[in-house]
């Protein structure tokens, strides 16, 4: 229950202006409907009205477009149009907001406090700062009354996929909406944001070249989180260098997706490009964002390692029993047939024992698509196939950090790196490590 003392609840009036709001954006997409539009037409007038939503409900049609097997191809591509940086909030904003969380005198806390953003997105921005003890700071500020923002757009966005389910019939995203609504409020909560960066900090304390901001709890709360500053080169600063160094890089980028994945049941549920730096050299992979994490119910890792076990033994009831474990319903041998042709993209490169690229000559933002539209053929024969919550943000990150590897043109042997990863797996001793690490950072 939210509390009625905090000015930025769910609150119903919030919700109904913000309903009113978006939906003055989307009238045309319902006009464009009505009047028998094609399906690429309706998917470029609904593109062009949430760009002119912004807040959640964009961000969440941009994450829709990175899981190439929810949304119908003509959707798919025109929300990866959408542009993720918002203009930032001036500093009459940042006052307010500074103020109700750390008070009156929150600029004494600080030794220095940039007014300008270095950084702006759809829930909130980043200023710099500076620490009395002469650390460099990132200050992550929420924007005012997300909370009723997110909950109206997700009232609109089930509408929205109840229009793709109507139009296009192959796939249920029932679940996956739900999953995505849990994530994104999970995400407006800095508090627990702050101690999933401490999460990954400790699953990836084995490997000192992978690096985590230091939150600073004392000056951080519910709706702002500082940290320190890592000062590193985004990723698309390395795509030229010589192919050893970007194969390092991707090595990196693998064990601090995989490991914490295999290993303990979580994942970076968003694998952007803007989420890594790397350090001098490309020595060292720097992670700098933690509010879209998915911690995984033991069980769901035993179907993840059994997949790729089956899949690389060519043993079918394995492969069969991975899709239960994970969820799926009415399994039969049309359906299996199809989530194999999926899962065979996906599990490709790790089951290949060679060097190799993640796919040769596909663009990254092209990759996925292709086989996910044979995929949909497959299925609209099936009927409505109901998408397992918990597939949805590994099958997300899972096609983001192919991409990555695509601009990064890396050579791995992806299938060996796979095997140390899961070398000695047991489902009773992930579920051991992960209830030490979750209740160590507070997230039991």
């Amino acid at each position: 229950m939210s509390d009625p003392r905090d000015p930025e609840r769910n609150r119903i009036t919030a919700r109904i202006g913000r309903v009113a709001k978006v939906g003055a954006s989307m009238s045309s997409a319902v006009v464009a409907r009505a009047s028998g539009a094609d399906q690429a037409t309706l998917a470029r007038v609904l593109r062009q009205a949430l760009g002119q939503s912004k807040g959640p409900l964009m961000k969440v049609a941009q994450l829709l477009s990175t899981i190439p097997d929810l949304l119908p191809q003509a959707y798919a591509e025109e929300f990866r149009k959408l542009q993720a940086h918002a203009p930032a909030m001036g500093w009459p904003f940042v006052q307010r907001r500074m103020r109700a969380e750390l008070g009156e005198n929150w600029e004494t806390k600080f030794a220095s406090f940039e007014r300008e953003a270095a950084a702006a997105a759809s829930l909130g921005q980043v200023h710099r700062a500076t620490s009395h003890d002469g650390r460099a700071l990132a200050c992550k500020l929420q924007y005012p009354d997300m909370a009723s923002a997110v909950e109206a757009d997700l009232g609109q966005l089930k509408t929205l996929l109840g229009l793709f389910k109507s139009m296009d019939g192959s796939l249920d995203s029932s679940e996956a909406i739900e999953e995505v609504g849990e994530r994104l409020r999970e995400e407006l909560d800095y508090a627990r944001e702050l101690k999933q960066m401490r999460l990954f900090a400790l699953m990836l304390a084995d490997d000192p070249r992978i690096q985590t901001p230091e939150p600073l709890e004392q000056l951080s709360t519910k709706r702002l989180l500082t940290m320190t500053w890592l000062e590193g080169k985004g990723l698309m600063h390395w795509l030229d260098e010589p192919q050893q160094l970007r194969n390092r890089i991707a090595e990196l980028m693998f064990k601090a997706w995989w490991g914490p994945m295999t290993h303990y049941g979580v994942i970076h549920g968003d694998p952007h490009l803007g989420n890594y730096a790397l350090t001098e050299n490309a020595e060292g992979l720097q992670l700098l964002d933690f509010g879209c994490v998915r911690i995984f119910p033991p069980r769901f890792l035993e179907g993840v390692v059994g997949l790729w076990r089956g899949l690389k033994a060519e043993d079918m009831d394995q492969v069969a029993h991975s899709y239960e474990i994970w969820g799926f319903k009415n399994l039969n041998a049309e359906l299996i047939d199809a989530l194999t042709m999926w899962a065979r993209f996906i599990y490709g490169p790790m089951l290949d024992d060679r060097v190799r690229t993640i796919a040769d000559d596909v663009p990254p933002g092209e990759y996925g698509r292709r086989e996910a539209f044979a995929v949909r053929a497959r299925l609209k024969t099936l009927g409505p196939v109901l998408i397992p919550r918990e597939f949805v943000f590994m099958d997300r990150a899972a096609i983001g950090l192919g991409a990555a590897f695509l601009h990064l043109r890396a050579e791995l042997n992806f299938s060996e790196m796979f095997a140390q990863s899961v070398e000695g797996f047991s489902t009773e001793a992930l579920a051991q490590r992960q209830s030490d690490a979750v209740k160590h950072v507070g997230l039991a």
